[in-house]
């Protein structure tokens, strides 16, 4: 059975639970592939909100297996903390599985994270201070801790010694910060061992066998296409490789293996921290859409950006990733506009850029170029088929799935996850 892929195709927070939602018990394994605990899912379930961070969307659902691959950075106070809220929640967490290769975030690196953001000032990167890019530098460099050696105390000693030889130094005579001790790292760490051995496994060998007996998986995102740290607005990206090619690095998964590319496309657009946001609005349309789609973010609470819809993003997303099908969430919050503005270019300098410009500078000089679609005032929280839709509203996802070069699949029409309508199967 073939792999299915899942990524954001902005900048994150485009809801991808919902397409997990929509595959339901037919997904029999989701994999979380990248990232930590930097973002965050949010998924309404008969009327229950729950916010996951670090867990992959699958573990609410009871029949499917949830996987932390190896090209996750784990803190594992916050997955710990994570599953003792779910479980008094009543939510079985019992079937997640942890690969033995992804890397863990030492106190040492959120504390490297902080200081480093506060010391760029303005030219900071909006980081959530998590840890996670020094983590990843760390892995990088070959000087990262991995969750098979919390099992080796001694292994995991040396290690720690040799990162701190460097990061003390840099932490006492850069940041004027106090030096961190090997026991401390080793205090903090070892307590969670116990409790992880029995979830850790060869997670690359466990999805392989899993795929063979013709089992459906789903690699599941962190972030999105357009914070990748290669194929994003560098340098206002995330650490990992959050496309569909980082699927297959972040998982063990061939690139055979898998043979759809799932997309979410919020239906405007949002962005959390800094970086160029050609659609960016200032005014009351950007504090609706705020308000209306509850635009707060999962992990942080802070409050995000937000703008209209841009296609030359949604066209990049699907060069990029090779987007079989979209999903586009919540087009529900656009009720009640007169008018509704899709960027189908951009402007630099005078000259007009039907994709994405190759200079990061001419990205940040992008002023967009609308075309503007009637809007409707119909709730369409109830439709189910996209026949049910206010015609105004067919025609704007219709002129989406024109722009944006492959087909809308599903389409999201309100936060709890039964409210989406399905055009195309998502599975064969």
């Amino acid at each position: 059975m073939p792999a299915i892929v899942l990524v954001g195709a902005q900048w994150g927070d485009e809801g991808k639970g919902k397409a997990t939602d929509l595959m339901g018990s037919d997904v029999h394994y989701v994999v979380k592939f990248n990232g930590g605990n930097n973002a965050g899912h949010t998924i309404v379930i008969d009327g229950e909100k729950y916010a996951l961070h670090l867990l992959p969307s699958g573990i609410l659902t009871p029949t499917c297996t949830p996987v932390i691959g190896n090209g996750v950075v784990i803190d594992l106070e916050v997955l710990f903390r994570e599953i003792d809220g779910l479980e008094a929640r009543g939510v079985a967490t019992d079937k997640l599985v942890v690969s033995a290769n992804a890397h863990i975030i030492a106190p040492y690196n959120r504390t490297l994270d902080k200081v480093t953001e506060r010391f760029l000032g303005s030219r900071k990167i909006g980081t959530t201070g998590r840890g996670i890019g020094p983590t990843y530098a760390d892995k990088m460099s070959r000087n990262g801790i991995r969750v098979q050696d919390l099992f080796d105390e001694h292994i995991l000693e040396q290690k720690v010694e040799a990162a701190l030889g460097l990061k003390n130094q840099v932490l006492t005579k850069i940041y004027n910060r106090r030096a961190i001790s090997v026991e401390e790292v080793m205090d903090e760490l070892l307590p969670y061992a116990a409790r992880l051995a029995p979830m850790v496994a060869d997670t690359s060998l466990l999805l392989e066998q899993a795929l063979n007996d013709g089992k459906n998986v789903l690699l599941e995102a962190g972030q999105a296409t357009l914070l990748d740290v290669d194929h994003g607005t560098y340098p206002y990206v995330t650490s990992s490789s959050a496309t569909a090619g980082g699927a297959c690095t972040g998982s063990g998964i061939p690139p055979t293996r898998v043979s759809r590319v799932i997309a979410i496309l919020k239906a405007y657009t949002t962005r959390v921290g800094e970086g160029p946001f050609p659609t960016e609005l200032f005014d009351d349309n950007g504090e609706f859409l705020r308000k209306t789609g509850a635009e707060y973010g999962t992990t942080t609470g802070r409050p995000r950006r937000c703008g209209w819809m841009d296609t030359v993003i949604g066209r990049y997303a699907t060069r990029i990733n090779g987007v079989t099908d979209f999903v586009v969430t919540k087009l529900d919050v656009l009720t009640g506009l007169e008018k509704v503005p899709i960027c189908v270019a951009y402007d630099v300098d005078g000259v007009r850029h039907d994709e994405m410009p190759v200079n990061q500078s001419d990205f940040h000089h992008a002023k967009p170029i609308y075309e503007e679609m009637d809007g409707w005032w119909e709730d369409i929280s109830a439709c189910r088929s996209f026949e049910e839709l206010p015609e105004n509203a067919q025609a704007y996802v219709l002129r989406i799935e024109e722009l944006i070069g492959a087909r809308v699949s599903a389409i999201g029409v309100g936060p709890a996850r039964d409210e989406i309508i399905e055009r195309f199967p998502l599975l064969d």
